[in-house]
């Protein structure tokens, strides 16, 4: 006979599915193209309305088997996923070979600005953290060191981006984002194996008192804890198991596994054996294939994804095929982890630990001061430093300004807690001062940094598009691309025009499978002159709009104007 089954899973799929997946698609465009907030605000602010410190409708330590410590499992699992197949994606929607056109900018972000950042993140968390060592700092702020891969693809190719983002400053930042997320381990593994290889006074005084003569802590079942041997040990392990098996192994591991699965793709592609669908899914897939192989040597996955999806369009292809088949699956795919992940990172967050004077010395007030700290001092300082040294992709002080603010702690954050505490450190109460200490305060100050970056920088695109619209600051209207309407229901993208009734002109575009528009037959525009009024002086000038689409525009009686902001460049492929 029927019955009432309010199971977990059916809350889940009821929330997650009904109530803010459905509702968000009803308004997606104007909380995107109107009011520019995105999927992760949105996500993770009812994730706690409904999460246990509110509606209680979502609670994850009741999922599953409901056992005592399943939640840093499920959180590290989720992000994994999450993170991972988006690092495919990100990767094959770069132009063709653009990590060895881009390498010298790409190794001066990954060595000398990550570790700037590294470095002003640990200072931050020192002085605002207290009850925490040196060491302990530098772990901490190797977590939220890394630019979120997510929250940065939203930045580069949202549709603020579209409209006010230059192109190479974009396909830098998410190039940048996909590859220091898995590039994180070096920071993180170094100030680990310090302390565990440490012999600090803590150490040896909780030795003492287990009477075991120093050697209480030294060796444990999965190699978490104080084990002695000093910095030489340290940096011997650091450079071997970290350097050599987790960054060298994943980068060949990816860049294999995307050329073969490249050329196995193209090889059933010439013969006509992959359907749309298929073809559209492969990065997912190829996401998925590579967290499994990777979490079963124990290699740094995140890399090796991104690796992956930039070996898949190596030379162009796979990209420029998709653009073909009109791909939106990745695109949803996007946003349907975009959703669960950030609903369920507001889920977990523990409210209860931010504020604990009386035992790690944490209060609201701390957390926001350290918040504002890594603000302005975790990114802006080292891209200040470094931006003349890449002038082809950062021009000049106000870009690097905008790369440096514009540098969130989302997901990634998460994911490096998550696996520092489940995998690095040892349990609440099995270790040392130093260490237990640790244990307590970093889930708080890492969970803290997540939402107030989420809310800031989810916060500043809106405001900046307000201040840009009052200042009067024109779109970026180069390289033009006529767009086909797939439906006379479709919204025009955020940066366009409509050319006729079934096409868009749209500026200013991420996606090009090419790496460099020289290498693509072009038309340029020639300078546009200088007008006193832009309505009516020169009302018939059509000199900075291509003939094709002057055509297009006059038959189906729209008004031309001029482009007076920056020669186009139209790609006529």
């Amino acid at each position: 006979m029927p019955s009432l089954d309010v199971s977990e899973l059916n809350i889940v799929l009821s929330i997650f599915a009904g109530i803010f997946t459905l509702f968000y698609g009803y308004i997606s465009v104007k909380l995107k193209q109107k009011w520019y907030l995105g999927e992760a605000l949105p996500a993770i602010l009812i994730g706690i309305v409904l999460g246990p410190v509110a509606a209680k409708f979502l609670d994850a330590t009741r999922w599953g088997s409901a056992a005592e410590d399943q939640q840093n499992h499920i959180t590290l699992g989720l992000m994994r996923v999450m993170i991972g197949v988006q690092l495919v994606i990100a990767g094959f929607q770069l132009p063709a070979q653009y990590l060895s056109q881009r390498w010298k900018e790409m190794l001066i972000l990954l060595l000398p600005v990550m570790t700037v950042m590294w470095l002003c993140t640990t200072l931050c968390v020192l002085v605002t953290v207290p009850k925490i060592t040196l060491l302990a700092a530098l772990i901490i702020g190797s977590c939220v060191t890394c630019t979120d891969p997510i929250l940065s693809q939203a930045i580069a190719k949202g549709p603020f981006a579209d409209k006010f983002v230059a192109r190479p400053l974009r396909e830098i930042i998410s190039a940048e984002a996909g590859a220091n997320d898995g590039f994180g381990f070096p920071f993180l593994m170094l100030a680990v194996y310090l302390m565990r290889h440490s012999e600090l006074p803590e150490s040896e005084i909780a030795a003492a008192a287990s009477g075991h003569d120093g050697q209480g802590l030294q060796h444990r079942s999965e190699d978490v804890g104080r084990m002695g041997g000093g910095v030489g040990v340290a940096l011997t392990n650091w450079g071997v198991e970290t350097w050599l098996y987790v960054v060298l192994l994943s980068i060949a591991y990816g860049a294999i596994a995307g050329f073969a699965g490249g050329k196995f793709m193209k090889f059933a592609l010439r013969r006509k054996w992959v359907d749309s669908e298929s073809y559209l899914l492969f990065p997912t897939a190829m996401g998925l294939f590579l967290l499994g192989t990777c979490g079963a040597i124990g290699t740094d996955d995140l890399l090796a994804c991104f690796v992956a999806g930039n070996a898949i369009n190596w030379d162009g292809e796979y990209l420029a095929e998709t653009e073909k088949r009109h791909d939106e699956f990745n695109s949803c795919v996007d946003v349907l982890l975009n959703f669960g992940g950030f609903m369920y990172i507001g889920i977990v967050m523990p409210w209860s630990e931010f504020h604990n004077p009386d035992v790690t010395g944490l209060t609201i007030g701390r957390l926001i001061g350290l918040g504002f700290l890594i603000l302005l001092f975790r990114r802006i300082p080292a891209m200040l430093l470094a931006y003349k040294f890449m002038p082809n992709v950062c021009k000049n002080a106000k870009e690097a300004l905008f790369m440096g603010y514009f540098g969130p702690i989302g997901a990634g954050a998460v994911f490096y807690l998550e696996h520092t505490r489940v995998h690095l450190l040892p349990q609440l109460g099995e270790g040392d001062e130093g260490e237990t200490n640790l244990v307590r305060a970093i889930g708080p100050v890492v969970y803290f940094l997540v939402l107030f970056s989420i809310i800031v920088h989810g916060l500043s695109i809106p405001a900046l598009n307000l201040i840009y619209k009052f200042s009067g600051v024109r779109p970026i209207q180069e390289d033009a691309v006529a767009l086909r309407r797939k439906s006379i229901y479709s919204v025009m993208p955020s940066n366009a025009e409509a050319a006729d009734s079934q096409t868009f002109l749209a500026y200013n575009r991420f996606s090009r499978p090419v790496f460099d528009p020289s290498q693509l037959p072009v038309k340029r525009d020639p300078p546009p002159p200088v007008v006193n009024n832009y309505d009516h002086d020169f009302a018939n000038d059509t000199s900075s709009i291509h003939s094709v689409d002057v055509e297009k525009l006059r038959a189906n009686g729209m008004p031309v104007r001029p482009n007076y902001y920056k020669q186009s460049i139209s790609f006529t492929q």
